[in-house]
């Protein structure tokens, strides 16, 4: 530890579980990379990587006097973090004393996987609500009988696009509500709703049983895992999606979600309370709005986040690290903020719903960008600068600090991925050059990085003004795959039921492990759980 470590207070395992008892408010923050983390951590650990905690903390962290612990598995990450939010300004932060090993050691719980809170919730509902669902070859033989039956997928479109049941139709979670009875205008037909594995499925289908849809509704019992399982092939590349809803289908669909949401107790808020709470005095509190990315880019509230509802349930602590925050919920149609907002009240989150919005409040417009602190001073080089030196043959070398996904997708010729939580051994695999220029997506991240590799490297180091986005938009071609790495792909933890070349056993492990999930949750005893 440094001197200045000393000065940063360690914390236990009583005082983060009796916070979480009480529900006090507590970021409670695994800065590991998601791929450790993914291994093992506690149930309300949110990952928060140590290499972006500049460019997510005052979006995920947006109360500068929120007590937070962070923790890691005895790297000196958790140190390196704790430093970092308090040059950020936060003013309430210590360390987990002894890491992941010492929450096990005090009898703490770990869990597996990403998204824990959400899918441990999941098959929770299914064991008190016993959640009904056909097997894949139930459903097999219903889509080749022709029979008056229609197939949801409730994940993102990018999902399903990637890989889908035959004859599915992408409806994104907190859509189906909404857009169930212009599918399926017939009550008799029945409805299948699938995910990639379970949480998803279970939720949608809950969700249109607890909104009085009339129509038989079922899981797809274990989505495509179940569904490869059975040796039944997936569509890839399908675009099927809903489509706008008539006004009588929308009052509707208001009213039962409305019900749904005034039984699960959750709050009510107007515009002038929202104004008040984004002043974040006392409390932390998030502002999402739950309709489709391309509704809330046309006009959104000032100061709200686009998480669609669906995507909120399934993935809260990565937007709300805070346990025991506040959450506003903005949707002008209501039915996705019910909706959303009835799973979180049942999650224990103190959530609202704003009434009343009108089209004129809606007065910003397009895509949500993070706030950010304010950025080192780096040198910046423009694209037509670098491709100069490349072309010169200058001793150049590209560096870059996007995410291991992002990387291979597309990146810089003959660029390096690198991550900045294990820089000091990525320049031990980086071929030395006299002027290295770092990029990322987005571009932010290097420029964060900056000030980190001069130390390491020695040498100069510029930033690709606008990052790789702007080499893109010059025409400039890009390269694929995992063609110079010096860092592991430790920044993504590779999800079981992603892509289309995942093995029987991992699948079957993955809904193995689901299923022991209810059973974890009674060991933690931490999440104030209830089911509707």
């Amino acid at each position: 530890m440094t001197a200045s470590n000393h000065a940063i207070p360690q914390k236990n395992y009583e005082y983060v579980r009796n916070a979480l008892l009480q529900r006090r408010e507590i970021a409670f923050l695994d800065v590991r990379e998601e791929g450790p983390h993914a291994e093992e951590h506690p149930l309300f650990a949110a990952n928060l990587p140590l290499s972006r905690i500049e460019y997510d903390a005052y979006a995920k962290l947006p109360r500068r006097d929120v007590p937070i612990v962070t923790i890691d598995e005895g790297e000196g990450f958790a140190e390196l973090a704790a430093q970092r939010l308090i040059a950020l300004g936060y003013s309430h932060v210590s360390i987990f004393e002894g890491g992941i090993r010492a929450w096990d050691a005090a009898g703490g719980e770990l869990f597996r996987d990403v998204n824990v809170p959400s899918k441990s919730f999941g098959e929770l509902v299914e064991s008190k609500r016993h959640t009904p669902s056909l097997s894949a070859e139930e459903v097999k033989q219903r889509i080749d009988a022709n029979e008056d039956m229609v197939v949801l997928d409730v994940r993102r479109f990018d999902e399903y696009n990637t890989m889908s049941i035959p004859t599915g139709i992408s409806v994104p979670g907190a859509e189906l509500v909404l857009r169930v009875k212009e599918i399926a205008p017939n009550p008799k037909t029945q409805i299948i709703v699938n995910c990639a594995g379970r949480t998803r499925s279970i939720l949608g289908t809950q969700s249109l049983i607890n909104a009085g849809i009339p129509n038989p509704v079922h899981a797809l019992r274990n989505g495509t895992i179940g569904w490869k399982l059975a040796g039944q092939a997936l569509d890839v590349g399908q675009t099927r999606r809903f489509s706008d809803v008539q006004p009588e289908t929308a009052a509707e669909a208001a009213q039962r979600a409305r019900s749904v949401a005034d039984r699960a107790k959750v709050k009510r808020a107007q515009l002038s309370d929202v104004k008040e709470w984004q002043q974040q005095s006392e409390r932390t509190s998030y502002f999402f709005d739950t309709r489709t990315p391309e509704e809330y880019e046309a006009g959104h509230l000032p100061g709200f986040r686009s998480v669609p509802g669906g995507q909120l349930v399934q993935e809260t602590e990565m937007v709300a690290p805070v346990r025991g925050a506040r959450i506003f919920l903005a949707d002008p149609s209501g039915v996705r903020a019910d909706m959303a907002a009835s799973w979180l009240a049942q999650m224990a989150w103190d959530v609202y719903v704003v009434d009343g919005l009108k089209a004129s409040d809606l007065s910003e417009r397009g895509t949500w960008k993070n706030p950010l602190p304010p950025l080192p001073k780096v040198d910046y080089i423009d694209v037509a600068t670098l491709v100069g030196l490349q072309e010169s043959n200058a001793e150049v070398l590209v560096v870059d600090f996007s995410t291991h996904a992002l990387y291979i997708r597309g990146h810089i010729p003959g660029a390096w991925f690198a991550l900045r939580s294990e820089l000091s051994e990525a320049v031990k695999s980086i071929p030395s050059a006299a002027h290295y220029v770092l990029t990322s997506t987005p571009p932010e991240l290097a420029v964060f990085a900056a000030a980190e590799m001069q130390a390491q490297s020695g040498k100069q180091v510029s930033v690709l003004q606008g990052g790789n986005a702007e080499w893109i938009k010059a025409g400039h071609p890009l390269e694929k795959g995992e063609t110079h790495l010096a860092s592991p792909a430790r920044d993504r933890y590779k999800r079981p039921y992603e892509g289309t070349n995942i093995g029987p056993e991992a699948m079957q492990a993955y809904l193995d492990w689901e299923f022991g999930l209810v059973a974890q949750l009674g060991k933690d005893g931490t999440h104030h759980f209830w089911v509707l």
